[in-house]
């Protein structure tokens, strides 16, 4: 069975930082990508960052130059630094990863998301 487990959220003042982590396990194959998305209350599940196998990041305008998405491959894990962080930011973070995974003899290719954590960004 393919977990993927989030750590690292919590409450930190405006121009704070936080840095959130996600690990996978299980009969995983092989792991394409993989990034991190936020819902906050009352909005739909949207893109924060992505990574790819290669390295490549993608990131929403509204993140880009605060924060930084890295993966390390042997640990299948992949982080979320994110600094000068905003109220705006406030939103509960999901880790999601697309790999390739085992059950027996069968194999299959799709998406899986974490749990979610809190981020609160709040004076």
């Amino acid at each position: 069975q393919v977990r993927l487990v989030e750590s690292g959220g919590g409450l930190v003042q405006p121009g704070g930082s936080l840095r959130l982590s996600c690990a996978a396990s299980g009969s995983i194959l092989s792991i394409y990508t993989m990034g991190w998305y936020r819902q906050a209350p009352g909005t739909q599940r949207e893109l924060v960052a992505t990574i790819t196998t290669s390295g490549n990041t993608n990131y929403a305008d509204s993140v880009k130059d605060r924060f930084t998405i890295s993966r390390v491959n042997a640990n299948k894990t992949v982080n979320l630094q994110m600094n000068s962080l905003k109220p705006e930011d406030t939103a509960v973070y999901y880790c999601n990863a697309d790999l390739l995974s085992s059950r027996g003899a069968m194999f299959s290719v799709r998406g899986y998301w974490g749990q979610g954590t809190q981020v609160t960004v709040s004076s």
